[in-house]
């Protein structure tokens, strides 16, 4: 049996409003996401988990399943998982979430992702990629430190490990937003109290290192950037331009 996709996707982004239904292109971004997730070996199925009927509408014209979620989620893991309850998928489901923002993200690396999953211990899947020592104090850009056996040891903003000396030797990973579990650990990951950490930094997976969980991570050897401000979806356009022009040359 296969994995399911799950794409969380709001309306309501900050810095980008009605993100997931920006059409330059001449699709809707979120239908990009679901084309590029289903082209992954291990995903057996791809839904959409919304808070917005016109989000459901556009998935529904492209032939997409959608399922509506509260407007109160408190983070994509819970979206996620209401989404996975409304299903009534069983606890030994695997399920991917991608992020509604992420058109260009490698089906292989979601195959990856999926694998890792079923090979390892952990309640949890990511992945990372070599990030460039220059890139590692934008707060932007999640990092994070393994131990020797591939699991997180956490997540921060801030670039980790220190390099005291400046001598060079930090290697710093970044973390891709992209996550796998078994549907019975993510009813109990958003089921979790929020802490510390979590709260301070901002990202949700701290939750499930502090209440004592494992998260396994696997480095790919690149990785493709999401689509946050009205800047990086000028530049998927034009990816997006370039890419046709090259299928239909003259």
């Amino acid at each position: 049996m296969g994995a399911i996709a799950i794409i969380p996707a709001r309306y309501a982004s900050t810095r980008l409003p009605g993100k997931p239904l920006l059409d330059r292109t001449g699709k809707p971004l979120i239908q990009h996401v679901v084309e590029q997730v289903r082209r992954a070996r291990c995903i057996e199925s791809v839904v959409v988990a919304t808070d917005d009927e016109r989000i459901a509408r556009a998935a529904a014209a492209f032939g997409a399943e959608a399922v509506m979620t509260s407007v109160d989620c408190r983070s994509g893991t819970d979206r996620l998982a209401e989404a996975a309850d409304k299903m009534a998928l069983p606890d030994s489901a695997r399920v991917v979430n991608v992020q509604g923002d992420e058109p260009e993200m490698p089906p292989e690396h979601i195959d990856r992702l999926v694998k890792l999953l079923e090979s390892s211990e952990a309640d949890m899947a990511t992945l990372a990629a070599p990030l460039p020592a220059d890139q590692a104090a934008d707060p932007n850009r999640v990092k994070v430190v393994l131990d020797r056996r591939g699991y997180a040891l956490y997540f921060s903003r801030a670039p980790i490990p220190f390099d005291r000396d400046r001598a060079g030797a930090a290697g710093y990973l970044l973390h891709l937003g992209v996550y796998a579990y078994r549907v019975g650990f993510l009813a109990r990951y958003a089921a979790l109290e929020p802490t510390a950490a979590e709260q301070a930094e901002k990202l949700e997976q701290l939750r499930a290192l502090e209440h004592g969980y494992r998260i396994a991570v696997a480095v790919v050897e690149h990785y493709a950037a999401g689509i946050d401000t009205p800047r990086d979806y000028e530049a998927f356009v034009a990816r997006q331009a370039g890419r046709t022009a090259k299928r239909n040359p003259g």
